[in-house]
């Protein structure tokens, strides 16, 4: 006599919650390792928004007559606190670790969750001196961000606002570097994202749309060409192509 199949139509059980908790309690840790590596302080600023609420609420309900009831009050608004720290010290550190590295203002831009169309790739790039210029769309206009020392990449940046005027030629376009913001169009890594995303509007949601479509005819970056080969006269291997 055969046996009766489970309930369930044999399938395999759903993942237990214990694993899904582990899984973000490792990831969390994950993330304050990096933060206290780049920002040693950073255990400091989670012990005092962790422990503050829990001392408040314990003082507060001794007064009151109700310590444990705001002493849990004072636990559940220390973990939201030290949350909230976290988050934002993790933030600082990883652009901390991006700074001076290649593609960092790209991988600030890309930091925009909303509103804004992000090229991941380089729209130029200069092969020598390896800078680079990535380009965002949005309803502020179209937005070149330099990546590179911001008195060499002005010339790549100011080339790139050339080709794409000739596409655009009634879009608004920023032009920034990524620097110390010592001079004009000059912005910290830490803070690209969120002075892009203050531009002020002046496309409509149909015009960005008409725009995205003229940008992507201009292409991206070619690959170089092998020094010594001429492209013209470049042939197959044939016997390649036979497979011998």
């Amino acid at each position: 006599m055969a046996r009766r199949g489970s309930s369930d139509g044999g399938a395999s059980p759903a993942p237990k919650p214990k694993k899904k908790r582990w899984a973000r309690t490792r990831q969390l840790k994950q993330v304050y390792d990096m933060t206290v590596r780049v920002d040693p302080p950073t255990r400091w600023w989670l012990l005092l928004a962790f422990a503050g609420p829990i001392v408040l609420g314990l003082l507060v309900g001794l007064l009151v007559g109700h310590p444990i009831y705001f002493t849990i009050l004072g636990l559940l608004l220390g973990v939201l606190a030290g949350t909230f720290v976290l988050g934002r010290r993790a933030e600082r550190a990883a652009y901390v670790n991006l700074e001076g590295q290649k593609g960092a203002a790209g991988a600030a831009l890309s930091s925009i969750r909303r509103g804004w169309t992000i090229e991941q790739e380089p729209v130029a790039a200069e092969a020598r001196t390896q800078d680079m210029v990535f380009r965002a769309l949005g309803r502020g206009g179209i937005v070149l961000v330099g990546d590179g020392p911001p008195p060499r990449v002005r010339k790549l940046l100011e080339s790139e606002r050339r080709k794409v005027a000739r596409v655009a030629p009634n879009v608004p376009v920023h032009l920034f570097t990524v620097g110390d913001g010592g001079s004009e169009g000059e912005v910290p890594l830490r803070k690209l994202a969120s002075r892009v995303q203050r531009l002020k509007p002046q496309l409509t949601k149909q015009e960005v749309a008409a725009v995205q479509k003229r940008l992507k005819a201009l292409g991206g970056i070619r690959p170089p060409v092998p020094q010594g080969i001429d492209p013209m006269r470049a042939r197959p291997d044939r016997r390649a192509m036979r497979g011998r």
